[in-house]
């Protein structure tokens, strides 16, 4: 059932009831506040046409006819305008067995829409690295959630393996590398890759040093260093195809790519297509060329083409350089004609940081200028903020990044250490304890970066994010491996956990069926669970109820935090209950199957939240 709708319908009946048909009165109804008593709150500011009366009278007549009328709602108060209605145990104890036994709870209808998720997108003339891990993370889990939420998802990853920067490391490589290669350093290949895009810079800057001292501006030394020069010659002799030129990006490419996937298997992260800009920008020079003979574009003297944007409030964009090479611009042209074309896809999302931002507005616009409006408007740039250190900005070229792989190991060995200090790897065997350790490291990881909303700028702190206290991965890690702890014992006890009014079996795996009955009598059995549920019983009920929304409320605004804090506020709420009261001790055997229940659902949906932002949850810990 959908409580939102179940108690809309309800008020709208009682408010007809008494003042007759509503007519474009729109009902607002909310969560009550917590400070207040209720579950739902209608308010009543809207109706005082209808029923020309106080918001006081307003809401204490329609409170009545419902309490009257409406067997679930048990009572209710008027706080001025506001009526705040609390529903009765039976109806949450219904709520309850609809929970338990829906497998696929949380998990919405196909609604038949393809939508493709592009993240990661790196370059691959260095590793991946803290921003990579944000990027990632983010795109992940948003491609988890659209799922969740019935979309058919095609997660994309787009490699940058061509450009100047591409060739930087391999002009590099070539000066200084004395044929240096993974096999021989030792190094992974990403990780050698990227050495030699410092080491170009570290040239390049002490040629601009030397140019300026000889008399020429900072702005002609940039554009005059021999190594950059070299460089540039390097991409058109790319883009002709030049064998040796050619032969040696293959060979460094294929050096990164090994690395990569070492990255993201630790990462847990996939991709369903892989597009590389070195197949796509060659679509996207006939695209400019496309562009070109209908006018939309306009070649300069120096032979470089570009769109003038200035009358939609922007500025002139550059889509060819002069000796006709592409520009980021030019590719992603390609790559999305491309992908839709492809895919037949409904929406495009690009997860891409928000110093992107007026790339992709341009992007979209020039699409629509080109004729492809009827797909272009579905294009979203999932822009997200940078992640910092306490120390500042990471630099790539200066080699100031904090690297993925080193952060991954540095995460799995702080979260060993800090669960051994803690006692959490009692009992466990050498294999578990590597086990759970990786867990916590990576679920601390993810869980810190995914619960800051997407749009902010983050401050990473890793010994923070591995705190078993607080809004933290590992506290939500091992509150499910204390309920999982709890229901195990009750197994090993021959305790029955099946729910004493559930007409179907259970979706926690190992329960027990009860025998179906007829509606008259779980409604029965409903009243009568109802009389035993507590006030903090309720409250767990109605947040597990919840988690759909989330879901919803996730996919619609593309946030993992939205999860993030669905999931703690869950835990949270279940240990302060564990807390008070006792479940395998309880010596009331229907009050104690009930706690096991209701444990192992509470456990079932921070396990299925969790999965949403990519991180496992451990048995035991």
């Amino acid at each position: 059932m959908n409580i939102e709708t179940f108690i809309s319908e309800a008020v709208r009946q009682a408010a007809e009831a008494l003042y007759g048909p509503l007519e474009g009165e729109e009902l607002q109804i909310q969560k009550t506040r917590k400070e207040f008593e209720g579950d739902y709150t209608l308010v009543t500011f809207p109706l005082l046409r209808r029923s020309r009366k106080s918001p006081e009278a307003t809401a204490t007549e329609i409170g009545t006819y419902m309490t009257d009328n409406v067997p679930e709602i048990k009572s209710f108060n008027v706080i001025k305008g506001f009526l705040n209605l609390s529903l009765d145990g039976s109806f949450w104890a219904a709520r309850f067995a609809e929970v338990a036994a829906d497998a696929s709870f949380g998990q919405a209808a196909p609604t038949g829409r393809t939508v493709m998720i592009e993240y990661s997108s790196p370059n691959t003339n260095k590793p991946l690295h803290l921003g990579h891990i944000r990027n990632n993370l983010l795109g992940y889990s948003v491609a988890q959630i659209l799922a969740a939420n019935g979309h058919n998802v095609i997660k994309a990853n787009l490699v940058n393996d061509r450009g100047i920067h591409i060739c930087k490391s391999m002009l590099a490589w070539k000066l200084y590398g004395n044929g240096e290669t993974p096999a021989s350093s030792g190094m992974k290949g990403d990780h050698l890759v990227g050495k030699y895009y410092v080491e170009f810079d570290k040239h390049y800057k002490a040629q601009i040093k030397e140019l300026t001292a000889q008399g020429q501006s900072e702005e002609e030394a940039k554009k005059n260093a021999p190594i950059m020069l070299q460089a540039q010659e390097m991409l058109r002799k790319w883009e002709a195809k030049d064998p040796e030129v050619y032969s040696l990006w293959e060979t460094m490419n294929g050096w990164v790519y090994e690395g990569f996937d070492v990255t993201y298997k630790a990462l847990g992260v996939d991709f369903d297509k892989v597009y590389y800009e070195s197949q796509t920008y060659l679509l996207g020079k006939s695209l400019v060329e496309e562009g070109l003979k209908k006018g939309v574009f306009y070649r300069r003297d120096d032979n470089s083409v570009w769109i003038d944007l200035t009358g939609d409030g922007l500025d002139e964009k550059l889509l060819l350089r002069g000796d006709g090479t592409s520009v980021y611009m030019t590719q992603d042209l390609g790559t999305a004609f491309r992908r839709f074309e492809d895919n037949k896809l409904d929406d495009m999302i690009y997860v891409v940081g928000n110093e992107q931002n007026y790339h992709f507005q341009v992007l979209k616009l020039v699409l629509k200028k080109l004729g492809y409006a009827d797909w272009s408007d579905h294009i979203t740039h999932l822009s997200y903020g940078m992640v910092e250190l306490p120390e500042g900005k990471m630099k790539s070229r200066e080699g100031t990044v904090v690297d993925a792989d080193d952060l991954i190991a540095d995460m799995v060995t702080t979260a060993r250490e800090m669960s051994a200090e803690l006692g959490k790897l009692e009992g466990c065997t050498a294999e578990e304890a590597d086990a759970v350790s990786t867990m916590v490291g990576l679920g601390a990881l993810k869980y810190f970066i995914l619960k800051v909303d997407p749009k902010k700028t983050m401050l990473f702190d890793p010994r923070e994010s591995i705190d078993f206290n607080g809004n933290t991965g590992p506290f939500i890690q091992y509150t499910h491996a204390r309920i999982r702890s709890v229901l195990r014992k009750a197994a090993e006890a021959g305790i029955d956990m099946a729910l004493p009014f559930a007409t179907t079996e259970p979706a926690q795996p190992g329960n027990s069926a009860r025998p179906e009955r007829s509606a008259t009598e779980d409604c029965q059995h409903a009243a009568e669970t109802g009389q035993l549920l507590l006030p903090e019983e309720i409250d767990l009920i109605k947040t597990l109820s919840e988690y759909p929304a989330a879901v919803r409320s996730a996919g619609d605004n593309f946030a993992p935090s939205i999860i993030g804090a669905y999931v703690y506020e869950l835990a949270k709420q279940f240990n302060g209950y564990y807390h008070d009261h006792s479940i395998l001790k309880e010596e009331n055997a229907e009050v104690r199957r009930l706690r096991l229940q209701l444990a192992a659902q509470v456990a079932r949906v921070i396990r299925s939240g969790m999965e949403l932002l990519g991180i496992e949850v451990p048995e035991r810990m």
